[in-house]
């Protein structure tokens, strides 16, 4: 029997779309990568000599960029309307349902971008691009394509630096934990 309840709600269908984007966007970025190379070695994800050195500047790059959002972005009336629109896009998630798409959001964003638009095209390309993917016709949006411009060079940068993926893929996964969990959980007093 079918009826108009057995549809899932936009704000799940959304999520499904999402994890099937970000799916996709990491297979390309693996197989760009390993045209390009002609394999993928460990060393691109995380150096054995310096890898809790760079663990902790990824933790420290994500609370850089938590901190300019919550002291900057949020007090802003185009931070607070974006919040309220992305809030609409997602709809509720539980806290494994956003922590997860945290995880795979941002380690398929940085294999792509920084691992495969970077490795062939260079720092600023992938970052404007990256920039690009977050962007939308509303005016607020340009607040979060700003943002993410911003997100893109300091990640881009700790690539740079650091040699591999797992600052920028840690301090990426970390932004987007705590935004998709407090832009998606289910207010106090509320029902899910």
């Amino acid at each position: 029997m079918s009826g108009e309840n057995d549809e899932a709600p936009p704000s799940f269908r959304f999520y499904q779309l999402a994890w099937a984007f970000y799916l996709v966007l990491g297979l390309l970025g693996a197989l760009w990568i390993g045209i390009r190379e002609g394999t993928i070695e460990s060393a691109l994800f995380a150096s054995p000599s310096s890898w809790l050195r760079d663990l902790v500047v990824g933790v420290l790059s994500g609370g850089a960029l938590i901190g300019l959002w919550e002291g900057l972005g949020r007090r802003l009336a185009l931070g607070r309307e974006l919040e309220q629109r992305l809030r609409g896009l997602l709809g509720h998630l539980d806290a494994s349902e956003a922590i997860g798409l945290a995880v795979l959001s941002g380690f398929a964003e940085e294999l792509f971008f920084r691992g495969a638009v970077q490795g062939s095209f260079g720092y600023l390309v992938a970052s404007l691009l990256f920039a690009a993917l977050h962007s939308g016709r509303e005016r607020s949006f340009m607040l979060w394509t700003a943002f993410a411009l911003i997100a893109g060079l300091l990640f881009g940068g700790l690539v740079l630096w650091a040699g591999n993926l797992l600052p920028a893929i840690v301090g990426h996964v970390m932004v987007n934990a705590v935004n998709l969990r407090r832009l998606t959980a289910v207010p106090e007093g509320e029902v899910d």
